[in-house]
């Protein structure tokens, strides 16, 4: 392992991963391939203080494993003010990445509040865990208090040092994935519990008529010269990036307009040609869409 492996110019997110066995290592180590991920895997307590110690500006996540040997890396950790997004691998945490709950103490948890507890039997989709372990680091509060930090953590200035470095990496991050992952870094902050398919029948009532409401303004104005139209449609797009609406939704909704006016039309007695030419705000609002899916899918 060189440094030059970890070149910031590189568009995988760095890893290290240091846990009990060589088995899980490479179990771990093989979730990651074919991914946008490169993977340091060091053996002992020295190899990983090395690679922490050289590497601590690019690391993006760091995978260990609960044990006795733990809070010994932890102390080590929060000495040298080093705080990155962790993923902890707990025999006794329940399937799935959970962050700690809200009642949850200081005391119950080791590295930081934005650690994510994933149980042995249940790391099986390793890059999702990655990814969800950023976010909630990039949401930590720099006046974050550390539990079971070592008594030098009491000195102002080394809070301050903990505090800078901890805004430096979440500034890190975030430019990283907004630079080298194109729109990944607001992939990152989509809340599943928004997505439309998660939504109450009632709050996807709600949203489905204000997508519908916001295609229906894009498409009165569309042929008009509207200053406004291009924000009309990335605020389109984005209500439906964040809410995880499927394409073929604006279809539909399209489809439904199309009716709509055109029956208007023949009341009107009025050609229902005029209606073709509105493809194109079809075309127009999937390419947006679909453009902010394709850079959120990261080069290999």
């Amino acid at each position: 392992m060189t440094a030059s492996s970890y070149l910031p110019s590189r568009p995988q997110l760095f890893i290290c991963v240091f846990v009990h066995s060589l088995a899980l290592t490479r179990s771990l180590v093989s979730m990651f391939e074919g991914e946008r991920f490169t993977v340091a895997q060091p053996c002992t307590n020295d190899e990983f203080f090395d690679v922490i110690d050289r590497e601590k500006q690019q690391i993006d996540c760091l995978i260990l494993q609960d044990g006795q040997m733990l809070p010994q890396l932890i102390n080590w950790l929060q000495a040298q003010a080093t705080l990155l997004p962790a993923i902890i691998l707990d025999a006794e945490a329940q399937d799935g990445a959970t962050t700690p709950p809200p009642n949850q103490t200081p005391a119950t948890v080791l590295y930081h509040t934005a650690e994510i507890r994933v149980s042995l039997a249940g790391q099986t989709q390793m890059a999702e865990q990655v990814e969800a372990a950023i976010a909630a680091f990039l949401k930590l509060s720099p006046s974050c208090q550390l539990p079971n930090a070592p008594s030098t953590a009491d000195d102002p200035e080394d809070r301050l040092t903990t505090q800078n470095f901890l805004m430096l990496q979440q500034q890190r991050l975030t430019d990283k994935l907004k630079a080298r992952l194109g729109y990944l870094g607001v992939y990152y902050k989509r809340n599943p519990k928004d997505f439309l398919r998660h939504l109450s029948p009632r709050d996807r009532h709600t949203l489905m008529a204000q997508v519908r409401k916001d295609y229906r303004a894009i498409i009165l104005t569309y042929f008009d010269g509207d200053a406004e139209l291009n924000q009309r449609v990335d605020n389109f797009v984005n209500l439906m990036f964040f809410a995880d609406v499927p394409v073929a939704q604006i279809v539909e909704i399209h489809m439904e307009l199309m009716d709509e006016f055109s029956k208007q039309l023949k009341l009107e007695g009025r050609s229902e040609e005029i209606l073709l030419d509105y493809r194109l705000t079809l075309i127009d609002a999937i390419a947006h869409l679909c453009e902010m899916y394709r850079r959120a899918v990261p080069r290999e």
